[in-house]
């Protein structure tokens, strides 16, 4: 097994749903290839602090990230910082919005729709701006990258999901046929990736309201999955809620790179030690 990682966030998929319609995923698990847990998010469960919560382990009240509406560097040391300082390559197929926190705000729509700088924290990305941009072509940005700079950590995040949740609520059928084409996608491309050795994980900023919102306390809105294929998790489904913050270190344990000082300590159930050989 490589020290090597792709995560999926994709954006606004609750728990509920997820567990429904990922038909591909949900049958790894049944068939005891993968794991699930339930997530809780972190507060506000809105994007930008939650994206920033994913990949510094930091809360708003510490990282400053507290709203969509600020715009600016993330003063926090992220997963892309880590793996460069320690020697490893990043990419990154995602909304412009990661860009911002760690590449360059404000984001420049001609300069930075394509990015590869070893330099900068995401040394390889594809963003994009528009929020109904196909999930299909921004997973295949993202294997783009794989296949071409054979990057140690892989972050990948399509919106399609959420964009529906938005505009239809989610209890509606657009909301779950959404989820159920991104398993439709996830099927294609989960066999490639497994079959070379990567550590996956699977998850989501925020889930979803009934009324096509989030950013409140509700379940629906904070409750999100945790889908891990990886020998170094025990498969299943796992029965205790994991705090949000607990995801970056775990990465960063899945990586074999020492986490920020700011990442919180958390011994994560059904995590294996590793072994060496």
């Amino acid at each position: 097994m490589l020290n090597k990682v792709i995560v999926v966030v994709v954006d606004g998929m609750r728990y509920d749903m997820a567990c429904e319609a990922l038909g591909y995923v949900q049958h790894l698990v049944e068939t005891n290839q993968a794991a699930l847990y339930k997530v809780k998010s972190e507060l506000p469960s809105l994007s930008r602090p939650l994206y920033e919560v994913l990949l510094t382990g930091t809360p708003a009240s510490m990282n400053g990230i507290t709203s969509n509406q600020t715009v600016r560097l993330s003063n926090e040391k992220s997963i892309f910082h880590l793996t460069k300082e320690n020697g490893l390559r990043n990419a990154s197929a995602a909304y412009y919005w990661v860009s911002e926190l760690y590449n360059r705000a404000p984001f420049n729509f001609i300069e930075d729709r394509i990015q590869e700088d070893i330099s900068k924290p995401i040394q390889s990305g594809l963003f994009y701006w528009e929020d109904d941009y196909p999930d299909s072509h921004l997973l295949m940005d993202a294997e783009a990258l794989r296949r071409k700079h054979d990057p140690h950590f892989l972050y990948i995040h399509p919106m399609g999901v959420d964009v529906k949740g938005e505009n239809y609520g989610s209890e509606s059928k657009e909301y779950r046929e959404q989820i159920l084409k991104m398993g439709s996608l996830l099927a294609q491309l989960l066999p490639i990736w497994m079959k070379s050795g990567y550590h996956i994980l699977i998850t989501s900023d925020h889930g979803m309201s009934e009324y096509g919102n989030h950013g409140g306390i509700t379940d629906g809105e904070r409750d999100v999955p945790l889908f891990v294929i990886s020998p170094r998790i025990e498969t299943g489904i796992h029965g205790e809620t994991i705090p949000q913050l607990a995801f970056a270190p775990l990465v960063c344990e899945l990586l074999d790179i020492e986490p920020s000082d700011k990442m919180i300590s958390y011994k994560f159930p059904g995590l294996k030690e590793a072994v060496t050989l």
